[in-house]
């Protein structure tokens, strides 16, 4: 077998259909599935390496990659220098501020793994989590029980799972109704923060407990709730099927390291619920394969939607984006008369929002991801700028339709800076939509496709021009002005193709129907 790994990632040849484990310098840090998580490359498979991990990459490194439990073996094993390092002697550390070691967990997302947590914390972890079952069970009144990586821990090895990074807990809902169910989280949260918990809410089922550490830094416990819908049964995170209401309750005892938990009535059937028929079988590199009509119906009824949250937070953490006012906002703004107002959709940090407020003009800006709204604040009130902001999803029809309704009271027109690649067909229906709204023109700024455009690749994705105007217009749209040429992404980042488009959406006029209607 080949195995090389390069800033790209790492490659294989042939491509194992087992779990992997990457260490550098003798320490986790990831595990995948090649076949799963790789795409063809010549002979081989390129495994690429998770975006939340990339910003660390620069340096010298002792790369170790085998299967899982092989320490004798490995598939590769090597000193490598990975990016740009300024010091040739650097080594990368994949660490947090405080110097802690971070891996990536099951989601992709970099976290503390247990494996490189000491016992006592780990004992501060395990109490805690009993604790919050307790005041659950005792205080908020529904049937709590221990469950995923720390059930599994458990159940499988007697010990937490060292690649785990949290604890996980979940409770049976009385309620049927999706409506009640959330009512009832509610009522947990209300409950727990009355116990003198910090607590987050994630969803509509979902709440995120903080529990501080004496190492300085908080562990996650998400309460999950699962309830019952006809047949199916419905647990948070994603998880959906058939699971008799007699393997949760009456719940039964379990002891990890000492400490006595709830679990599930038949913590077996609960686990091949969660992880499928193999779960004994350890794979640091798991990834659910949930049923999608379950995750929209999950989505619809508690979600709203969130799905690329998590990866906008990690890519506004990990990429530093420009303070710079972009090229886009001066050309939209030449085209503008003073004092006529914009929302910049998509604002990430706000570089343009805070640009045109320096300037004077009005602007309201709007984002679904909430750690570029505290960045943009942060610096609004550094700056003495007043930038009201929204938190709105493109998908979520009913936050549109009401920013939309509000725009359409106070005209503006719609800014949106590299916003139409990140959105799928059902969200950009909803720009247009909200384009029509806002009673002004549109302005976008797009990297783009097509056979006469240059044959140079810039970063990120791309949207074909032709069929992006057929769209524009089958909403509405008009496109009165379009340039095309090389310009910035959406970090700055030089872009050999990009379209620039002023955009008018005319009344449509009553169909003859429409029109009998309203006499």
């Amino acid at each position: 077998m080949t195995v090389t790994v390069t800033d790209d990632g790492i490659w294989l040849n042939p491509p194992p259909t087992h779990p992997l484990v990457l260490t550098l310098d003798g320490r986790y840090v990831w595990s995948f599935t090649p076949l799963r998580d790789g795409r063809t490359q010549g002979a081989g498979v390129l495994v690429e390496w998770p975006g939340a991990l990339r910003s660390f990459l620069n340096g010298r490194s002792t790369v170790r990659v085998g299967a899982v439990g092989d320490t004798d073996t490995p598939l590769f094993e090597d000193e490598v220098v990975l990016g740009t390092p300024v010091d040739e002697d650097a080594r990368v550390r994949v660490e947090d501020r405080n110097g802690q070691p971070l891996a990536i967990d099951k989601v992709g997302h970099l976290c503390r793994a247990f494996e490189e947590t000491d016992e006592q914390i780990r004992d501060e972890i395990l109490v805690g989590t009993k604790r919050a079952l307790d005041d659950l069970r005792e205080h908020a009144g529904v049937e709590a029980y221990l469950n995923y990586g720390a059930l599994l821990g458990a159940i499988r090895d007697g010990a937490m799972i060292a690649h785990d990074s949290d604890t996980d807990v979940c409770y049976l809902s009385r309620h049927g109704s999706p409506a009640d169910v959330i009512l009832e989280s509610f009522h947990v949260e209300r409950v727990m923060r009355s116990r003198g918990w910090k607590a987050i809410r994630m969803s509509g089922g979902d709440v995120k407990l903080m529990l501080p550490l004496s190492d300085g830094r908080d562990c996650h416990i998400d309460i999950f709730v699962a309830f019952r819908v006809g047949d199916t049964f419905y647990q948070l995170g994603n998880r959906s099927g058939s699971l008799p209401t007699s393997a949760i309750l009456p719940p039964s005892t379990i002891t990890l390291h000492g400490v006595d938990f709830p679990a599930p009535a038949d913590p077996e059937a609960m686990l091949a619920f969660v992880y499928g028929p193999t779960w004994r079988v350890p794979d640091p590199s798991f990834k659910y394969a949930d049923p999608p009509a379950g995750i929209r119906r999950l989505d619809g009824w508690l979600r709203g939607f969130r799905t690329q949250v998590s990866a906008w937070t990690e890519q506004h953490r990990a990429t530093p984006t420009p303070i710079r006012r972009s090229e886009f906002a001066f050309w939209v703004h030449r085209q503008l008369p003073a004092g006529e107002a914009i929302v910049d959709v998509g604002c990430g940090t706000g570089r343009d929002a805070l640009w045109y407020a320096r300037t004077g003009r009005p602007v309201r800006a709007v984002d679904f991801a909430r750690s570029a709204r505290g960045v943009l604040l942060s610096r609004a009130r550094r700056l003495e700028l007043e930038v009201p902001f929204d938190v709105v999803a493109m998908g979520d029809l009913r936050a549109v339709m009401l920013l939309g309704a509000e725009l359409a009271r106070s005209p503006h027109h719609v800014y949106a800076r590299h916003l139409v690649e990140t959105l799928d067909a059902a969200e950009r229906a909803n720009l247009w939509r909200l384009c029509r709204m806002s009673g002004r023109s549109s302005f976008l700024e797009v990297s783009i496709s097509g056979p006469e455009l240059p044959d140079t690749v810039g970063p990120g994705e791309r949207v074909d021009f032709d069929a992006l105007v057929a769209e524009i217009e089958a909403a509405g749209g008009v496109v009165e002005h379009q340039e095309i040429g090389p310009s910035s992404d959406l970090v700055g980042q030089p872009d050999p193709a990009v379209a620039r488009l002023r955009l008018t959406w005319p009344r449509r006029r009553p169909t003859p129907s429409q029109q009998r209607s309203v006499a």
